[in-house]
């Protein structure tokens, strides 16, 4: 059957809503039921009163598992002649289409855009009938500037571009610890702020801490961990962050819990911090440093720590070696993180023995990210209105999509997240009990 037979024609428009005019010809909507014949599920398309569903689960009277509404009659032809999951993302930043129903199974698009086989006939016939893109809002203010060198400017800057949104913004979506990073949900049905305070813990038990250590916490956020520990351990903790923002509002939760001659918190960078502790901890930061400094980064945490003691590394790694130019390496660098590099866990956890550290306790918890992210997407798409108050729609968008295409990454296995626990190679007895029990038995 020809894109331009009578029977071709026919069956475009009885897949077509009869409500409204089609945004192309019959021979364009049935060029678009050939592209997506082969989606895994049904996907709506409507502009103004006009819609379709197309995929290989469409059919009549079947509502589809989430609808593309475009908003801007070009934003079609640059998603299929561009066919990269970028432009998708770009054009529901800058509000040329919006996503209604499942946002998840939406985000699944970037699977399929790539796959599309276009012919030259094909792109011509798209670039003629639909409509040339008219003049629109860019997205240029929207991304971070590059990052090369990973310098201390450079990271600070970067630090900034994330973290200094804004404190309410956060606080909308997050726990009420403000904890940014893997819960741990011993249960199914665990609500995010008991997973959030499990997951430190968590943290505090591997570390084995005890009243009157002293504990670094390296990027230490908006202070729960350094908090937690303090409260619940007896330690003295010091956080460092690079960005003001989160040092502010830290300084002054620890105030209001009156824990100031227990905790404090400096805008420091990693590699300028001086003294030694008993326990190290690092939860979501090792991604910004670089992987060209991953040796500078742990060697600096081997001269922080004392002999004998803990470091818990807790952080995010790729299924590929290096950090390269993939579809999620774009993006993040683009418009989330400008300096984020993520590593294979063998590839860190070989960095870490080069610096001479021996490594006691590897633990798997991408599930976990997974389940935190969802969280994180539903509480920030119940506060929409509200996150408008603090961050224009663009990056609302941003933080939405992010957040959830992170999770789809961390639940097929694209992404992972470690704890490692480690000391320093120094030949003496493991600072660490034989088994793992003292992490399980009550307290």
């Amino acid at each position: 059957m020809s894109p331009t037979s009578p029977s071709a024609a026919r069956a475009a428009e009885a897949i077509a809503s009869a409500a409204g005019t089609p945004p192309l010809p019959p021979a364009g909507l049935t060029l678009l039921q050939r592209l997506f014949s082969a989606y895994p599920g049904r996907m709506g398309l409507r502009l103004g009163h006009w819609q379709t569903c197309l995929g290989r689960e469409a059919a009549p009277g079947v509502a589809p598992d989430f609808t593309l509404v475009l908003n801007d009659p070009a934003a079609l032809r640059k998603l299929l002649l561009g066919r990269d999951p970028l432009r998708f993302a770009e054009a529901y930043f800058t509000q040329q289409i919006d996503v209604e129903g499942d946002f998840f199974a939406a985000l699944q698009l970037k699977d399929h855009l790539p796959e599309l086989t276009l012919s030259w006939s094909d792109r011509l016939r798209l670039a003629v009938r639909l409509l040339a893109p008219p003049p629109g809002a860019g997205d240029a203010e929207l991304r971070s500037g590059q990052v090369r060198g990973h310098t201390r400017a450079e990271n600070k800057a970067a630090i900034a571009f994330h973290y200094d949104l804004s404190n309410d913004f956060y606080a909308l979506w997050l726990d009420p610890a403000m904890v940014y990073s893997c819960a741990y949900y011993e249960t199914e049905d665990t609500p995010l702020a008991q997973a959030q305070w499990a997951k430190l813990d968590h943290i505090c038990r591997k570390l084995r801490l005890q009243p009157g250590e002293e504990l670094l916490d390296v990027g230490c956020g908006w202070g729960a961990l350094v908090m937690h520990a303090a409260r619940h351990y007896g330690v003295k903790a010091v956080g460092i962050t690079l960005s003001q923002r989160q040092l502010d509002l830290a300084r002054e939760r620890i105030a209001a819990a009156g824990l100031q001659g227990q905790v404090e918190v400096r805008l420091c960078d990693y590699r300028d911090m001086q003294g030694q502790f008993d326990k190290i901890s690092s939860v979501g930061m090792f991604e910004h440093v670089g992987l060209k400094n991953l040796p500078t980064y742990f060697g600096s945490v081997h001269r922080l720590l004392k002999p004998g003691g803990l470091f818990l590394n807790h952080g995010i790694t790729h299924e590929e070696d290096g950090w390269g130019q993939a579809l999620s390496s774009k993006f993040i660098n683009r418009y989330v993180f400008p300096d984020g590099e993520l590593d294979r866990v063998s590839n860190v956890t070989r960095v870490m023995e080069q610096q001479k550290f021996e490594l006691h306790d590897l633990e798997g918890l991408r599930m976990h990210y997974a389940r935190t992210l969802r969280a994180w997407v539903a509480k920030l798409e119940q506060h929409h209105e509200q996150a408008l108050q603090y961050v224009d729609e663009a990056h609302y968008r941003i933080w939405r999509l992010y957040m959830a295409a992170s999770a789809l990454e961390f639940e097929n296995g694209e992404l992972g997240l470690y704890q490692i626990l480690a000391s320093k190679r120094d030949g003496g007895p493991a600072p660490v009990p034989l088994t793992r029990r003292y992490l399980y038995d009550a307290r």
